[in-house]
């Protein structure tokens, strides 16, 4: 490991690299952040790490195109980035990815981890900018784990049991590599529900309003993609005394139009009484305190069942999703959210139906490893650096109070 100093500025690489430093660090880790989402999923196992002076953590900006805002929240870490060709040129004892493009030019063990809830989606793999191959459960088909006949990943972290037999199905040569460790998600939203009055609070929802949390995905086929009115509907169809509506927005959206635009689009709905959330606040406390999620077919949808809500889908693209992953499942019984139906009726109808033992079936297919996260991937990290782990006892934090845009 080369060793650098300086707030996002590197050293340059020469022979007394060392004289810029205050400390030499044994073992250097590569944090490698492909978009926002898997960045925010990246520190809950970087985290981990916290207090060894053993370790250092670096992190780089892999190439995608949804690289916008991965500048700024490095920025807000304090964190040193290198410049993926300067990373690429580096060896490390150890690099961590919750995205897939890039990692075969590392010289680092890759533990790479989902950036969502489990594996649900149905994508074909670019190469060279066109999509090949037919279409597979994003993170495990050979087109995501192979290349050139190799297995890209040291280490593939996955969330459940049966997401190793499912992989066993798509690319059985990455089985052997596959560990299963739990989600940090689930299990900060299982933590923090204790606290739900907090985030409530924190949200300004009354004691007898009815909160209702609305998830868009990224993409044409997202809730804001296909059903951009709803959010409008809702604000200005709902009593304000009544029920108080919060919008979660990908950070994709985000990346992908500007925080300027994302606003301007829900300017209405803001002037109604919307809440909305930026990409950098903690989604998790806001999930805790809905009485009801209405999504898509992201991620959030799914973690919806961990919070004890009910969940809606307002659009659900079929072809899209794997049918056999707890996603899949979600959508058999989660009502549907009709446009041309009066949103009140709709919404007053859903806890009359809610069957709670449903939502929780599929919860469960989230983490075969409900509270472990922490535990499993800290030992996996350390034994990928051939170092004893602290005797502290690692732990599934609480979520972060939110700070709404009004």
């Amino acid at each position: 490991m080369t060793i650098m100093a300086g707030d996002r500025r590197p050293v340059p690489v020469r022979p007394d690299a060392a004289r810029w430093t205050t400390r030499s660090a044994v073992r250097g880790v590569l944090v490698v952040v492909h978009n926002v989402t898997s960045g925010q999923r990246l520190i809950e196992a970087v985290r981990l790490l916290e207090g060894d002076l053993r370790v250092e953590v670096f992190f780089t900006m892999a190439p995608t195109v949804f690289s916008a805002g991965v500048e700024e929240f490095l920025d807000r870490l304090g964190a040193t980035t290198l410049p993926w060709q300067r990373a690429v040129d580096m060896r490390f004892d150890l690099a961590l990815a919750a995205g897939h493009g890039g990692l075969h030019e590392l010289n680092a063990p890759v533990v790479v981890m989902a950036h969502g809830a489990g594996h649900n989606k149905l994508v074909s793999a670019p190469r060279r900018g066109r999509a090949v191959a037919a279409r597979g459960t994003y993170g495990l088909s050979a087109q995501w784990l192979i290349r050139d006949g190799r297995l890209v990943p040291a280490t593939i972290l996955l969330a459940h049991t049966e997401e190793l037999t499912r992989l066993g199905t798509t690319c059985p040569e990455a089985v052997a590599a596959a560990v299963v460790a739990g989600d940090p998600n689930y299990d900060c939203l299982v933590a923090s529900r204790p606290d739900r009055a907090r985030y409530r609070d924190a949200l300004r929802i009354g004691a007898r309003q009815r909160h209702i949390v609305v998830t868009s995905t990224w993409g044409g086929n997202s809730l804001l993609g296909r059903t951009p009115e709803l959010l409008h509907r809702m604000t200005t169809e709902l009593p304000r005394d009544a029920y108080r509506v919060t919008a979660l927005m990908h950070p994709n959206v985000w990346s992908g139009h500007g925080g300027w635009q994302v606003r301007s689009w829900l300017a209405d709905s803001l002037r109604e009484g919307l809440t909305l959330i930026p990409p950098e606040d903690d989604w998790r406390g806001v999930l805790v305190s809905a009485d009801c999620v209405v999504g898509d077919h992201g991620s959030l949808s799914l973690y919806g069942t961990a919070t004890g809500a009910p969940v809606a889908l307002a659009t659900y693209p079929e072809a899209d999703i794997d049918p056999a992953s707890p996603l899949g499942e979600l959508a058999e019984f989660a009502p549907r959210i009709r446009h041309r139906r009066s949103m009140l009726a709709q919404l007053a109808r859903i806890p009359e139906e809610f069957r709670r033992e449903d939502y929780a079936r599929v919860a469960t297919r989230i983490t075969s490893q409900p509270g472990a996260f922490a535990r499993n991937t800290r030992g996996l990290m350390y034994r990928h650096l051939k170092l004893k782990a602290p005797a502290s006892r690692p732990f599934a934090r609480v979520a972060d109070l939110p700070g709404p845009l009004r």
